[in-house]
């Protein structure tokens, strides 16, 4: 727990809903169980390779992008390389808290790092009370079936902003996602207008892209 005080001291995280599922949703349980160390490295605030040529993301950039992107209770958000399954679960509850039926729509293009995100997620619950729906396919194309989304969250980083995540966001909507060393804030306003915010200087894992998507 001295992690999320020291997100909190540090200011990166600041929202109460937000705090909460950090406080209830446990790094460690989404980190590989052969991991040396796996309690000690969960408290660290860095990256952790899990496999796959993949990480779990740095806490605190974790805590960053979800303050911009402000999920609700009540919100469908996308989640695009879910990977351990983390990130998933902190949008999860947040978006079921107090009962409210939000739901998250978590893509993911390795299928045995998808299955054991999957795992992951479940120690909590959220897919068999269909809070969390995981799909396994390309996240660059978004996920049509349930779109739009209140949110669209990345966790890698495209060369350039997807356009089927805009044409799948909700007006009033917002994305957060890596494109390439940024991490952009993308509202979504009506006739389709964007406004953009460029956080410069993060470094993630690439989106991996059909090569009709680049």
């Amino acid at each position: 727990m001295a992690l999320i005080e020291n997100l909190i001291g540090s200011g990166y995280l600041k929202t109460p809903r937000i705090i909460e599922a950090f406080r209830k949703i446990k790094r460690k349980d989404f980190l590989p169980e052969d991991l040396p160390h796996r309690h000690l490295a969960a408290e660290l605030d860095e990256a952790v390779s899990i496999g796959w040529a993949q990480t779990i993301s740095q806490p605190a950039t974790v805590a960053f992008m979800l303050e911009l992107l402000q999920p609700c209770p009540g919100d469908k958000i996308l989640d695009v390389g879910y990977g351990s399954g983390w990130t998933t679960a902190l949008l999860a509850r947040i978006v079921s808290q107090n009962s409210a039926k939000g739901k998250v729509v978590a893509i993911e293009r390795i299928k045995p790092l998808a299955e054991f995100g999957k795992r992951n997620i479940g120690k909590y619950g959220f897919i068999k009370s269909r809070i969390v729906q995981c799909v396994v396919g390309d996240g660059a194309k978004g996920y049509s079936p349930q779109a739009p989304y209140d949110r669209i969250l990345a966790s890698a980083a495209a060369q350039n902003m997807p356009p089927a995540w805009e044409e799948q966001l909700k007006t009033g909507g917002v994305i957060v996602a890596p494109v390439q060393n940024a991490v952009l804030k993308i509202e979504k306003s009506k006739n389709n207008t964007f406004s953009e915010t460029r956080y410069e200087g993060f470094a993630f894992v690439p989106l991996i892209q059909s090569e009709t998507n680049k």
